[in-house]
């Protein structure tokens, strides 16, 4: 029996965020989820942490440590995404508020102590919003940094362009300069941008067969899509609305459903127009050196089939 993958998941609770938080904690045997670290991101601070708390809650696994981490990117004034997410970040389904509480600790305390803690190399951090927190944490204290396993991160997009931008994905956006820091780190990057996430596709069937798995979580998952395909519905007339950020936890649990390519991606902080573009080399045109693993590919049957079967445990 292999041991659990340590890993810190870094969220910023959303709908898809929720889901991807569900399918790590109902995957104990291969994810021993440290901790759940929260940033402002998709919905302000305050709103990120309750969720996370919600989420953790509905996966029976109230024990689960959450920490609150930063209120705002390291330079810039907060940019949040309700169109997408709604008021709450969790709209669709009326949740009951938490009872369970945060740790004391700050996030970015957190994952300096950890990573100080844990042998070297053998803890994964899941950034599923802005990077602010690993930016910070890794500003405080640059030892840290080495001991980092691999950083699986949601974000950017290069053939897909930008959703909050016409260059930029929303959670690069919101704090390039983090961005900036984590990919420049040296660490082991896994990139899923919105170029891989948005084949990650729900439609009517994928819905209900969620709606169908007859546990609160399902009708959850259900209902929270229900919620936000709305916008992707409109925005890209596609059928349904992409899973985001489980694919990083997805990707952890079955790798072999993705592929890309490893090559360098650069964040662009200095330009108004493309203001948090990841600049992948896709093309190997540059000679700067590959730091990041950029998906391009999936098999969204694999993915939901995995979504479900995980699901269905909770």
């Amino acid at each position: 029996m292999n041991t659990p993958r340590k890993i810190i998941i870094d969220t910023d609770p959303g709908q898809d965020d929720a889901v991807a938080i569900l399918l790590a904690l109902a995957s104990p045997e291969e994810l021993d989820v440290l901790g759940v670290t929260v940033v402002a991101g998709n919905v302000p601070l305050p709103l990120t942490q309750k969720n996370a708390c919600i989420v953790c809650e509905l996966a029976g696994l109230p024990d689960t440590k959450v920490y609150s981490g930063c209120d705002a990117p390291l330079t810039r004034k907060l940019v949040t995404a309700e169109h997408v997410h709604g008021k709450t970040g969790l709209d669709g389904p009326v949740m009951p508020d938490p009872t369970m509480a945060l740790q004391d600790q700050h996030a970015v305390d957190f994952i300096i102590e950890t990573l100080r803690a844990e042998p070297a190399g053998s803890v994964s951090l899941c950034p599923l919003g802005p990077l602010t927190n690993i930016a910070t944490a890794f500003n405080r204290a640059p030892d840290i940094v080495e001991r980092v396993q691999e950083i699986v991160l949601m974000g950017g997009a290069y053939f897909q362009v930008g959703n909050i931008t016409p260059a930029a994905e929303f959670n690069i956006y919101v704090d390039p300069e983090a961005a900036k820091i984590v990919f420049a780190s040296g660490v082991p990057i896994v990139v899923m941008p919105l170029d891989v996430t948005h084949k990650a596709l729900t439609n009517r069937a994928r819905v209900e067969a969620f709606r169908n798995l007859g546990n609160e979580a399902g009708r959850m998952v259900a209902e929270w899509t229900d919620f936000f395909e709305r916008f992707d519905k409109e925005k890209y007339g596609s059928e349904g609305a992409p899973l985001h950020d489980p694919c990083v936890i997805a990707y952890l649990l079955k790798p072999e459903l993705f592929s890309g390519r490893h090559v360098n991606v650069e964040i662009e902080t200095g330009s108004e127009l493309t203001l948090g573009m990841t600049v992948a080399d896709w093309w190997g045109v540059t000679d700067r050196t590959p730091n990041a693993m950029f998906m391009g590919g999936l098999d969204a049957d694999g993915f939901f089939a995995l979504l479900n079967e995980r699901i269905a445990r909770l």
